[in-house]
């Protein structure tokens, strides 16, 4: 607070420009209002010390290399272990392409999936294509042995759906080193988002008839089924309820989810093909000998080091148990760097999917 005899006094010097008080005596009117000064020590610089530096950085590296160290063996460590034990259960738990064997090993599990799904890459080697044509059909041998009724195969490229009839043809000669002659084989149909459902019969149609070990329909999956699918979607809602035939109320997730249904995994109508070297309408099964294919897979199977879905259609993994074979442990037992499709790993999907506990988020 400014007392006012001195403010009178600044203000009767300042009237006379300053001639009334000194310098000094203003200064000393001035003083007691100000804040107090505080003094400002200047910080010394530390006298540096190479000696400790070096030390220090010393320590930091010798902790680095052994975490790396110990790192480097644990990862080296385990990979053996699984290596060792692929090889084991490749041994004890080999088909032998018999499918009371493969019955025989899915026999003890609680459950099994009804629609059964797996992820498989296209290799960069010249006959990548058949290699992927013989994978699939393997695991469709393997599906059907176990009893489940469908498996959906997702390729990135979708190289699979432009050659259906081919790959109707390996899984066809897969069954038959299997199940025999074509009147004990399953009935095989293929289905793809956007094209026609192809179950040619390969017997007579008295054979159709006979009771037979079961029926397997195989769902052809590509990125292109995915996101661009939701987009079609969402684009022919929002036009519709634009045009004013539909109303936005009535767009929910059991509408979304039906018209997915019915675009992903029921087949379009199209003409039978013909045989093209008898030049005849190839006969086609009726619909009523396969399974309804639920548009969500039970189980999703990743033959790879790691959990990659590669543009798999998010829609259909909401609630789907997803297994992955592991690291490339191939290359430590059998000295190939690709992940491989083998029987073991298919087994052990089922084991987990078996032993897993459903919440469906409670």
């Amino acid at each position: 607070m400014i007392y006012t005899k001195d403010a009178d006094l600044l203000r009767d010097d300042a009237r006379h420009r300053g001639t009334k008080l000194t310098a000094a005596e203003r200064e000393k009117l001035v003083k007691p209002y100000l804040p107090p000064q505080r003094l400002q020590h200047k910080k010394q610089k530390p006298k540096p010390k190479p000696i400790r530096k070096f030390l220090k950085s010393q320590v930091y590296r010798v902790i680095y290399v052994l975490i790396h160290l110990c790192l480097g063996f644990y990862m080296r460590i385990s990979q053996t272990i699984a290596a060792v034990t692929d090889r084991i259960l490749a041994i004890t738990y080999h088909h032998h392409r018999t499918p009371e064997l493969i019955q025989k090993d899915v026999k003890s599990l609680s459950r099994l999936p009804e629609h059964l799904s797996v992820l498989l890459k296209l290799r960069k080697d010249e006959d990548a294509l058949h290699t992927l044509l013989d994978e699939t059909a393997e695991l469709a041998a393997w599906t059907t042995c176990a009893g489940i009724p469908v498996l959906s195969v997702y390729e990135r490229t979708g190289i699979l759906k432009s050659c259906i009839p081919a790959l109707h043809s390996a899984v066809a000669d897969k069954f038959a080193l299997y199940y025999g002659s074509p009147a004990n084989q399953p009935h095989l149909r293929i289905l793809a988002p956007h094209h026609g459902a192809y179950c040619p019969s390969l017997s007579d149609p008295s054979a159709t008839k006979k009771p037979k070990p079961g029926s397997l329909t195989i769902l052809l999956l590509s990125s292109a089924d995915g996101r661009e699918t939701l987009v079609d979607l969402t684009k022919t809602l929002t036009e519709m309820a634009q045009n004013g035939k539909l109303s936005p109320d009535d767009i929910s997730t059991k509408l979304i989810d039906a018209e997915i249904t019915d675009i992903t995994s029921q087949p379009s109508e199209s003409a039978p093909p013909l045989d093209l070297n008898n030049e005849k309408t190839v006969t086609m099964l009726p619909s009523d000998l396969f399974h309804p294919v639920k548009s969500e897979p039970d189980l999703l199977i990743i033959f790879g080091p790691c959990v990659k879905l590669d543009g798999y259609p998010p829609w259909q993994v909401r609630l789907t148990e997803i297994f992955c074979t592991g690291d490339k442990t191939s290359s430590i037992a059998g000295g190939s760097d690709e992940e491989t499709v083998e029987y073991q790993g298919f087994l052990r999907g089922l084991w987990r999917y078996a032993r897993a506990s459903f919440r469906f988020g409670r």
